[in-house]
């Protein structure tokens, strides 16, 4: 395998990171003419975000699981093929009968949107990053930079697209006819999902398992590897079956090593660099969600006609390509500084938490648009200079062979507790109004203070003793 291949699979995984990122902001980026058209409440419709996030929380540690058994191309490439699919389902939602029993486009819309498509994405990330691992050891930051980066360029152009699309598709005489008035947000989902599925098919041709020369140590306990372990390229495959050891013998083997897996990942250092990316995932559900409508209500004069669109592309652009030069930036300064002070991931996570909580209040009072703009970019740097440490900073002190189940743990606690986000904002604005939405995003703002003096915890206390050193 040749040595540009580590970097060609970057650009890859950041290809179908980008569709990933893109679908999952759609839904609040066309929140407003869904519940026109659908007529869902915010409760609901936070119930729809708690849902998807409870259904990653759900699924991601059996993904993470599988991520570190079977082959990780074909993990990749059938999630992305999945929620592709489930997402254009999503463009023909409604009211309907399935053997007599009436479904409601609600209903459609949680099955579609929160749990099929969040099953599917579920399954690319533990995979997704540990494979970035294998084939990266000195560049580790700046691989996970650059496909992070991903996150941001489909989260800050989805927006926009999104705009261009539906001004385009209002134009279609076609699209008015088969899909309704209100019903142009239908072809959007119908189209992304399309995109994402064709480049699924393109990953079967293209996406390579990591190569075969795994070493002993990966599939050592993490007590044995803890100290001085080599982060191999490893096998994709399970390891054969031995001479004379039974089918039964060797899953109780599979079994244990799990066992140990969660073991590893179970060490307070780990925990506590949870508790920040817990954090992180809260805050960014309820933005997702609710921004482009907070927005949108707020300054609804100030913005006329053009309301949803601009506060679509203003709250999605302005923030995310911010937080992409942070990205970028700081992967960067963290491979150059971690090499002299190891703990330099978690004294920058704390600080951009702890400066991000009071960007989070801006958001929530800021009394005009160009300050609301200000408030999202300042947001978007801190959450930047956060995430381009968040799975770097999980492998400092976790085993190499155990990091794809991991992630998986990572993922489904960060997702369980960052659901609950949907139903707060949801509540909170049926109750409220746009006031109810203020409180909200001030909240988030204590959330980012509080891991951050969490994270500080193992700064201080417990990083050095839990360290794998490579």
């Amino acid at each position: 395998m040749g040595k540009s291949y580590k970097w060609f699979l970057i650009a890859m995984l950041s290809f179908a990171f980008f569709f990933h990122q893109a679908d999952r902001a759609l839904f609040g980026l066309l929140t407003i003419p869904i519940q026109n058209e659908l007529h869902l409440t915010d409760v609901q419709i936070g119930w729809i975000n708690t849902a998807l996030s409870w259904t990653l929380a759900a699924m991601t540690t059996v993904a993470g699981f599988c991520g570190d058994r079977f082959s990780r191309k074909w993990l990749i490439t059938g999630s992305l093929i999945f929620w592709s699919l489930m997402t254009v389902c999503m463009g023909f939602v409604g009211n309907f009968q399935v053997l007599g029993i009436a479904i409601s486009a609600y209903a459609c819309v949680m099955f579609f949107r929160s749990i099929a498509t969040g099953g599917g994405e579920s399954f690319y990330a533990p995979s997704a990053y540990a494979l970035i691992a294998v084939h990266h050891k000195e560049t580790r930051s700046v691989a996970l930079s650059i496909h992070q980066a991903a996150l941001y360029i489909g989260l800050m152009t989805s927006g926009a697209l999104v705009a261009w699309m539906l001004s385009g598709l209002k134009g279609s005489a076609w699209v008015a006819e088969h899909f309704g008035e209100l019903g142009f947000w239908r072809p959007v989902f119908i189209i992304f999902g399309a995109l994402g599925f064709l480049l699924g098919i393109a990953f079967i041709f293209c996406l390579r398992d990591a190569s075969s020369s795994s070493s002993s140590s990966d599939s050592r306990p993490a007590s044995d590897s803890r100290k001085g372990s080599d982060d191999t390229v490893r096998s994709a495959e399970l390891p054969p079956l031995r001479e004379g050891q039974s089918v039964n013998q060797f899953r109780a083997y599979q079994f244990r090593n799990y066992q140990f897996a969660i073991a590893d990942y179970f060490n307070p250092s780990a925990l506590l660099a949870t508790s920040g990316f817990i954090a992180i995932v809260f805050v960014n559900n309820a933005y997702l969600f609710w921004a482009p409508k907070f927005v949108a209500q707020k300054f609804a004069s100030e913005l006329g006609d053009s309301a949803v669109a601009t506060a679509g592309y203003g709250t999605m652009l302005y923030h995310h390509i911010c937080a992409f030069a942070a990205i970028m930036l700081g992967g960067v300064m963290t491979d150059k500084f971690v090499k002299r002070w190891p703990r330099f991931r978690l004294f920058f996570q704390s600080s951009s938490l702890l400066l991000g909580a009071p960007a989070l209040l801006l958001v929530a009072f800021a009394p005009s648009v160009s300050m609301t703009w200000i408030a999202v970019a300042l947001y978007g740097v801190f959450r930047g200079f956060f995430e381009v440490n968040t799975h770097a900073s999980l492998f400092d002190v976790i085993a190499p062979n155990h990091r794809s189940t991991a992630v998986g743990l990572l993922n489904m606690l960060a997702f369980f507790f960052g659901g609950f986000s949907g139903i707060l904002m949801g509540r909170l604005s049926d109750a409220h109004g746009v006031h109810g939405f203020e409180i909200g995003f001030a909240l988030m703002g204590g959330v980012y203070a509080l891991a951050g003096v969490l994270m500080l915890i193992s700064f201080f206390f417990t990083f050095r003793r839990d360290r794998v050193v490579e």
